[in-house]
């Protein structure tokens, strides 16, 4: 199923074809560097893969993304479900945008998480959208400044981040 499309890029559900450049990605040492600290084994990637492979519900998850220009699997963007204390908190979801560096530099990270605020907030009537970003990933945090999110807090400790927010804009309508 595809769940959005923007000029240079498509997200669908993951299919059993995506697994070699999956595990491309999630192996790689630089993309791993701000998404988990280090690169996951080859088995750890092929358990983590499997579990992509189940439909996204309700349009909240990760989808495979497709650069449209080579029909090339380049990583995983989406809104997903935000967690608090006792489960999913209602009309908020988190964005979250992972790229093979081999596509980095070109503003398909912008490109993907501006899509999927709209996204967000248009279709699916969240009122709140959050990131999370680990000190020093200058890119992604230009990414979400770009987007008009904030810091609300900072994470300190043996990896640090900053968790990022977006509200939904006053008389900005869901679509029908």
């Amino acid at each position: 199923m595809i769940a959005l499309e923007t000029q240079r890029l498509l997200f669908r559900d993951h299919a059993p074809a995506d697994l070699e450049p999956f595990c491309a990605l999630e192996t790689d040492p630089e993309v791993r560097r701000f998404v988990g600290g280090t690169p996951r084994t080859r088995e750890r990637a092929e358990e983590k893969f499997q579990a992509f492979l189940k439909p996204v519900q309700d349009r909240l998850g990760l989808w495979a993304t497709v650069y449209k220009p080579d029909d090339s699997y380049i990583g995983y963007c989406g809104v997903y479900p935000h967690f608090g204390l006792k489960g999913p908190i209602p009309l908020e979801g988190a964005l979250g945008y992972t790229l093979a560096r081999r596509y980095w530099g070109r503003g398909l990270a912008t490109e993907a998480a501006e899509a999927f605020v709209d996204f967000g907030f248009d279709e699916l009537g969240l009122q709140r959208i959050v990131a999370m970003v680990e000190v020093g990933n200058g890119a992604s945090v230009r990414v979400l400044e770009k987007l008009g999110f904030v810091i609300a807090s900072h994470e300190a400790g043996p990896r640090s981040f900053y968790h990022f927010e977006l509200s939904r804009p006053v008389g900005r309508a869901v679509e029908k």
